[in-house]
């Protein structure tokens, strides 16, 4: 378990991914271009593309551990690995996070417009919307 405290775990996340990302590159250069990317570039958006798609797969192989979501299935596989679920589920926060990385994004910018967001999902909510 981390050493870190609580409130400071997002910012140790964007910390890891992002050395991750130095590393990554020391060993395969050019396997994420120099960031902050300029977004309003065309080869920028297109390397953001190509990233959130490799999170959004995550995301699809962590659904392949959900077996019993088909409506028409008659007998229930109640087969469920946790652990492998969860850990597809990282692999897809990785990306995700990566993109922020690359779009020049930090914890505490993520984490206001997370803050932001919440308030408005809940007045919508309140306001019946």
């Amino acid at each position: 378990m981390s050493s870190w405290p609580d409130k400071d775990r997002l910012a140790l996340i964007f910390a890891l991914r992002e050395q991750y990302m130095q590393a990554l590159n020391e060993h395969k250069p050019g396997a994420y271009p120099s960031w902050p990317v300029d977004m309003s570039e065309k080869r920028s958006q297109q390397v953001i593309r190509e990233v959130a798609l490799r999170g959004v797969e995550e995301v699809f192989e962590a659904m392949q551990h959900c077996r019993n979501w088909k409506p028409h299935r008659s007998v229930e596989d109640r087969t469920f690995d946790h652990d492998k679920f969860v850990e597809e589920m990282v692999d897809a926060f990785n990306y995700f996070f990566a993109l922020l990385i690359m779009a020049g994004v930090d914890s505490q910018e993520f984490f206001r417009a997370f803050e932001k967001k919440d308030r408005v999902i809940h007045d919508r909510l309140k306001s019946g919307y």
